[in-house]
């Protein structure tokens, strides 16, 4: 099966001038990365420490077969019985099941049954508080019809939270005391509030709130191949299809020369240009309307690993497995920005930027080499007739890397034979490794997110949660909100 290919050609001094990567550059970088890579495939080759630090996600292709066949029978049993299906999660419990949606099912797969060949439509929700829309969603669907599936490793952040405490309210009233057999929990297999609920709830009925779990060293952002797979059985997708498809990239990425690596050449380079060049900014744009939930699911993959404010420090344990904690001597409040975009959408609208605006910027464009389907311009004369709309896809992707390679804009292209669950699969693992050795490359933590817990505090904080700690409490009450009405008008 041919396999993704990263195409960098435009992001070397001699496609685009002093704002690319020479030799030298890389040269002066090589030695370090080698030891980066030596370090992360140490890690990931033992299992203690892929678990401890976060990075079993780079083995989630080896899943038991038989929890891989269990998934299959749960997925087509709900698939059989239900006319909707409910997914409750935020963060990548949200992006990774649209990302999965929109690339790997038809285009308006709720909208027409014929598509989805007699799979339920599938509904997204819990990944915000805005009441309008899951109050519209509640009020149209039938609940005695409607399966909820609810993602939450501690069953505790508010969004999720929130949003399943009003949709088991609507499954209760609506289908009476088995409502629970409408529900299944993907969470903690261990520990947490919705592990506490799920065994409270099995003990009353047994067939009530069954679990799947988050497995464990496997973060959010990281955790489509986990949480993910029952989305992918319900719907149809094939899961060992997909499965080849990481394996094979995984087999790409752990070749110990990086300049054959294609996730590391991508980290390597991309570091490089920030480091030495200022770009900051990481636009994703996929030449495939199928793919732009994938971008924003990797607006979340690079900000929420990259964007940190120590660096890294290493520290081994008397067990022999390292623990990473935050240098806080050694401020870094760095990491690049992602940005997520549509070609040929944003053509007309930031492109104009891109050429012209500040260069600090590079652009990742994903490439599509062959369409589900094509249609053909009807008539003759003019400019555009007989062209096909795949055709004029792919030269309005060559227009766009030569507008900027002519402007000395640094871009580069991940050519996709076609968008399927086997090259999906790989392409979200090349990103995924390709993060993991940026972060190495850095010397930060790829692998937590100690700034999105803020926000959560001061919620918490508010909303009088038991547990605050006087630490976190006194950080909120010494730093209040200031509203001066001045600033107002």
């Amino acid at each position: 099966m041919e396999a993704i290919k990263f195409d960098f050609n435009n992001l070397f001094s001699a496609s685009i001038g002093v704002h690319g990567v020479s030799q030298q550059d890389i040269d002066e970088i090589l030695p370090e990365a080698r030891l980066c890579a030596g370090h992360l495939k140490k890690i990931i080759a033992n299992p203690q420490a892929r678990i401890k630090l976060g990075l079993q996600w780079a083995v989630l292709f080896e899943q038991d077969k038989e929890e891989i066949a269990k998934i299959y029978k749960l997925g087509k049993e709900i698939s059989g019985k239900y006319e909707n299906v409910v997914f409750l999660g935020i963060g990548g419990s949200y992006l990774g099941l649209k990302a999965a949606q929109d690339a790997l099912c038809a285009p308006y797969y709720n909208e027409f049954k014929p598509l989805r060949k007699k799979s339920p439509r599938i509904y997204l929700e819990g990944n915000n508080l805005d009441p309008d829309t899951l109050q519209v969603l509640l009020k149209n669907l039938k609940p005695k019809q409607t399966f909820v599936i609810v993602i939450s490793k501690s069953g505790e952040t508010t969004e999720p939270k929130a949003a399943f405490a009003l949709v088991e309210a609507w499954l209760k009233k609506g289908v009476g005391k088995k409502y629970g057999r409408q529900i299944l929990a993907i969470t903690d297999p261990q520990s947490g509030a919705l592990r506490a609920k799920v065994e409270r709830e099995q003990k009353k009925d047994a067939l009530s709130f069954r679990a799947l779990p988050i497995l464990k060293g496997v973060g959010g952002r990281f955790s489509e191949f986990n949480m993910g797979l029952i989305h992918l059985a319900i719907v149809g997708v094939n899961i060992r299809e997909l499965f080849a498809g990481v394996k094979e990239m995984f087999n790409r990425c752990s070749q110990d020369d990086i300049l054959k690596n294609p996730a590391y050449m991508y980290a390597l380079l991309h570091t490089i240009l920030y480091r030495k060049k200022a770009k900051s900014l990481a636009i994703l744009m996929p030449f495939s309307q199928t793919l732009k939930s994938t971008a924003d699911w990797y607006v979340q993959l690079l900000a929420e690993s990259l964007g940190k404010k120590y660096h890294r420090k290493v520290e081994v344990g008397i067990d022999g497995v390292e623990n990473w904690l935050a240098d806080k001597e050694s401020l870094f409040s760095k990491g690049r920005t992602p940005i997520s975009a549509a070609g040929t959408n944003d053509l007309h609208s930031i492109q104009q930027n891109n050429v012209e605006g500040e260069d600090n910027k590079v652009l990742t464009f994903i490439r599509v080499e062959k369409f589900r389907t094509d249609l053909k311009i009807p008539g003759k004369g003019d400019l555009l007739s007989g062209k096909s709309f795949s055709s004029l896809m792919h030269l309005a992707q060559e227009a766009t890397e030569w507008a900027l390679a002519s402007e000395g804009r640094p871009n580069c292209t991940i050519i996709m034979p076609k968008v399927s669950a086997y090259n999906w699969g790989a392409l979200l693992f090349f990103f995924e490794m390709a993060t993991a050795f940026e972060g190495e490359l850095l010397n930060i933590n790829a692998f937590d997110q100690p700034g999105v817990e803020g926000y959560k505090n001061y919620m918490y904080y508010k909303l009088g949660k038991p547990g605050i700690s006087q630490e976190i409490a006194s950080e909120i009450t010494s730093h209040p909100l200031v509203k001066n009405p001045k600033y107002i008008l």
